[in-house]
């Protein structure tokens, strides 16, 4: 998977239900997409959360890509602190998010990376993560001829990808190389949110503000099903 900024609850599902997560770092880095932005709630309404880059090439890697040097790391804390402030979890997660985004490293990946490894630590995840650069493949390969690679690389036997990439693989040619294909469906997953109309899918934040540690644990587990195509 790409890396994503502070993803929806369901590439943490993703994480928690393999044994081994590769995580792409030379990989082209996808403007507008969820590489360096994610939804938030603010006053009963998505809105979203984004992590400044340095200008540059969009035909470059997430790898080569760098946060601005002028990220106003005190703002970014202080819209979340207006958005959540009264939240039940609040202290703990915006003590979670201010570790993350004081991380210096103005690499894009690395920034991402440390994100979600703290955020995995955070809630038990213990999944082996790996990064993509540091398999020894050929690197060359796009799309799901690199996945078969990586898979054959580490001895996969399943390979689970996130249900929106359910029409990039043939199962045919995973079952060739001796790896089943699944894809994971997130359940709906409810909760209050200040007492507005609920808004579902948005930044693993909002899950962490409104959900004990252990709620969130149980979803990570149960509220996903494994969905095998024809």
């Amino acid at each position: 998977m790409q890396p994503y900024f502070f993803p929806y609850i369901g590439y943490f599902q993703l994480i928690s239900a393999v044994d081994i997560f590769i995580v792409y770092d030379n990989i082209k880095y996808t403007k507008r997409g969820w590489i360096n932005r994610n939804r938030i709630l603010q006053n009963g309404r998505d809105v979203m959360l984004t992590l400044p880059l340095k200008s540059d090439s969009d035909t470059l890697d997430i790898c080569k890509r760098e946060v601005a040097a002028d990220f106003n790391r005190v703002k970014f804390l202080n819209q979340l602190s207006g958005a959540y402030r009264g939240a039940p979890y609040f202290t703990e997660t915006l003590q979670l998010v201010e570790q993350i985004v004081s991380f210096k490293d103005e690499n894009l990946f690395r920034f991402l990376h440390n994100s979600i490894v703290k955020t995995c630590a955070y809630l038990g995840i213990s999944t082996e993560i790996i990064i993509s650069s540091e398999i020894d493949i050929d690197h060359s390969l796009k799309s799901q001829e690199k996945v078969l690679a990586l898979c054959d690389y580490v001895g996969a036997k399943t390979y689970i990808n996130a249900i929106g990439g359910i029409e990039l693989y043939s199962k045919y040619m995973f079952r060739l190389r001796g790896v089943d294909l699944k894809f994971i469906q997130s359940k709906p997953f409810e909760y209050q949110q200040f007492g507005s109309v609920f808004v579902p899918w948005l930044s693993i934040i909002d899950v962490l503000m409104f959900n004990s540690t252990d709620i969130i644990k149980e979803c990570l587990n149960v509220k996903y099903d494994l969905i095998e195509v024809s």
